[in-house]
């Protein structure tokens, strides 16, 4: 318990911990800030010509799904038909759209909470994983840089225990940061839905999907920091991890990925890492191949593949937990001077 006191004040003092804390404040102000200044909270007016906007949008789709199936069964002549009509008419289906059009979309300048929490959330997240993966790096990172790990040694002369200590504790910490500035930077959108703008529509699957998000982001965010750790810890240096994120993106993210659409590799999208953490975060996640059709005669093909979201949280558990298994093991026999 000591030695969890004595990280937790030493994670607290750094610096750098602290003008991350800051600029995560800075970045919440300024959003909501923006918000605010930009919504309006309609008048009768506004919301009975939005209303009256949404009904007939949703009503033109409906006539648009009818007058492709009219087609389609020969009710009307392909040559008196002058818009363009997939060859799949449920398509157009309203029924199995994610959403139909609602009054919110037809008021412009005005922040709708229940439209916008969930972009707003994912902003959030990724501001909170760069967070997480840059105050893991610094914090092993300058400590086997600087010789600290090497006097918490002589207080403490186990290893393995006190890299335990100091993940553990960054873990916990950045768990309680992130949720005390998620749950802030929520309701601070609530109340200016409420007071600034629209509340939406706020019912049970809206919660649970935000919810479920939340959930996944958090997890994305101690895996960031897990794997800023790990890598600084290999690395030795908070720069090693810097480095191999920038390698990363440049070469891999960049590079590999431009090559395999030079030589039309199959399911390319699934060696990007990048595709398994929107997987994760979004509960699934569709992608294109055009080679999916090749060959197919007559018969429908979008071009489509799924990427589910456990597979995708597989690869990021096996990816992170190896790496912190491997900094672990090459902490316990380094030489630290």
């Amino acid at each position: 318990m000591n030695l969890v006191r004595a990280e937790l004040e030493r994670l607290s003092a750094r610096r750098f911990v602290q003008l991350m804390v800051v600029l995560l404040a800075l970045a919440f102000a300024v959003t909501a800030a923006t918000t605010l200044a930009g919504s309006h909270k309609p008048n009768a007016d506004e919301l009975s010509s939005a209303r009256a906007q949404a009904i007939q949008a949703r009503e033109n789709m409906e006539a648009t799904h009818q007058e492709c199936l009219a087609r389609q069964n020969g009710a009307i002549p392909s040559s008196d038909v002058g818009d363009y009509f997939p060859a799949d008419c449920s398509e157009l289906d309203p029924i199995r759209h994610d959403r139909l059009p609602i009054a919110a979309d037809f008021l412009p300048g005005v922040f709708s909470f229940g439209q916008q929490a969930l972009p707003l959330l994912y902003f959030l997240i990724a501001f909170l994983v760069l967070f997480g993966f840059l105050v893991g790096a610094s914090y092993i990172g300058a400590d086997l840089n600087s010789g600290g790990v090497v006097n918490l040694l002589l207080w403490r002369p186990r290893r393995l225990t006190v890299l335990a200590a100091k993940l553990g504790t960054l873990l916990g910490t950045v768990l309680v940061l992130a949720l005390l500035a998620s749950l802030a930077y929520l309701a601070t959108f609530w109340v200016i839905g409420q007071t600034a703008g629209l509340a939406g529509h706020l019912n049970g699957e809206f919660w649970r999907s935000l919810g479920a998000v939340h959930g996944r982001g958090l997890v994305l965010v101690l895996l960031a920091t897990a794997l800023g750790f790990a890598i600084a810890t290999l690395g030795r240096h908070t720069s090693a991890a810097l480095g191999a994120l920038a390698a990363y993106a440049v070469v891999w993210e960049l590079g590999a990925r431009l090559v395999l659409e030079i030589i039309d590799a199959p399911n390319s999208d699934l060696f990007m890492l990048s595709s398994h953490i929107g997987a994760w975060l979004s509960g699934g996640a569709r992608f294109y191949d055009e080679q999916l059709c090749r060959g197919s005669t007559g018969s429908y093909c979008d071009g489509f593949y799924t990427l589910a979201w456990g597979p995708a949280l597989l690869v990021l558990l096996v990816l992170t937990g190896g790496l912190t298994a491997a900094a672990f093991a090459v902490f316990r026999r380094r030489d630290l001077i």
